[in-house]
């Protein structure tokens, strides 16, 4: 009788206890509810001016922005990847000659197209990143699977171009990337520069104005319904760079970034600068260290910290809740997003808002 008192006594004095760790609990016959997803891209930022641009104009980068836009985020929808929603926008606009990144890009020194990318995940911080290439249809695709099937972060030139052979990724010639206004704009700088007799432009991306002054790159940013964030950037790089430069796109934590516990960002600018500022990743480490919110810490790195450098350009980030930041220090960025409650937007210039 006492030891069937006491054992009473224990499962009582236990009960509460077990109830509430079984209500907290998920039932296993009932998936946890899908969460939030958020999705924003941008194509490059500059002095993109409305006075410059003609209606005509205007209305087809909008449009192809709200393309690239619904592109990726019709991937979150159906319930994919934040990862592969980020390929999908940016493959769309490696694809389109508005864009600096894939067909489009701006040339070397040698009339060539040298392509960057980069992408990362922001759950396991993951990365792969590619600079210098030449023959690859999707450089963010071969990023995506030096990240994958590779145990490296970034590979550059032929090295790069062989594994993208080996993996069996779709090549091209060259010449697949270049159109004819970007031969012209070389043209232009080259004959420029032998005229006066400058330097190369180690760090003006335009020391001659013959090309828009606008820094081209592609990008995207995303959290899916799992929580999971993710980061991509792809670009050409700088019309007439030489001796294989590369800037910050294929950089991770410059150009690049995502962890799950703070943000994912694609960074577009004057590469030297967000690298020597390594803008991606610092704002990550606002938001962690100092518990800045992801609007506030944007903020910080690129009105303040870069710009107190020199540097120009902007960037895209969204968090972990698909709270969207978007800042630029430039008179334009190309930039598009879709938040957590469905609102699209599309924006050019600075009065876009």
């Amino acid at each position: 009788m006492l030891r069937s008192a006491l054992a009473l006594a224990v499962l009582l004095a236990a009960t509460p206890l077990a109830l509430a760790q079984t209500a907290s609990a998920p039932s296993p016959s009932r998936p946890a509810l899908p969460g939030p997803i958020a999705f924003a891209i941008h194509g490059g930022a500059g002095t993109i001016l409305k006075a410059n641009m003609t209606a005509e104009r205007e209305a087809e980068y909008r449009a192809a922005l709200e393309r690239a836009l619904r592109t990726g985020y019709a991937v979150l929808e159906r319930g994919g990847t934040s990862l592969d929603a980020v390929v999908a926008a940016i493959q769309w606009m490696e694809e389109s000659p508005l864009f600096n990144a894939g067909v489009g890009a701006v040339l070397t020194d040698e009339g060539t197209a040298e392509l960057d990318a980069a992408i990362m995940d922001g759950r396991t911080r993951a990365a792969g990143a590619v600079a210098g290439v030449k023959t690859v249809r999707s450089p963010i695709a071969l990023a995506r699977r030096v990240m994958d099937a590779s145990p490296h972060v970034m590979m550059v030139g032929t090295g790069a171009e062989a594994f993208a052979a080996e993996q069996g990724l779709e090549r091209v010639a060259n010449e697949h990337f270049i159109i004819p206004a970007r031969r012209e704009q070389l043209r232009q700088m080259q004959a420029e520069r032998a005229r006066t007799g400058a330097a190369d432009p180690a760090y003006a991306p335009d020391p001659f104005g013959v090309v828009e002054q606008k820094y081209g790159t592609v990008g995207a940013v995303a959290l899916d319904r799992a929580g999971n964030l993710a980061a991509g950037t792809s670009t050409g790089g700088m019309m007439g760079k030489r001796w294989g430069r590369v800037g910050d796109a294929p950089i991770i934590g410059a150009g690049t970034y995502a962890e799950n516990e703070t943000c994912a960002i694609s960074a577009t600018g004057h590469g030297e600068f967000f690298i020597r500022s390594v803008v991606a990743h610092d704002v990550a480490s606002m938001m962690r260290y100092a518990g800045l919110s992801l609007k506030e810490a944007a903020s910080a790195v690129v009105m303040g910290r870069l710009a107190a450098l020199g540097g120009t350009g902007g960037l895209i980030s969204i968090d972990r809740e698909g709270h969207v930041a978007m800042p630029f220090n430039t008179p334009g960025m190309y930039r598009a997003s879709i938040d957590v409650d469905g609102n699209v937007f599309v924006g050019i210039y600075r009065e876009d808002g």
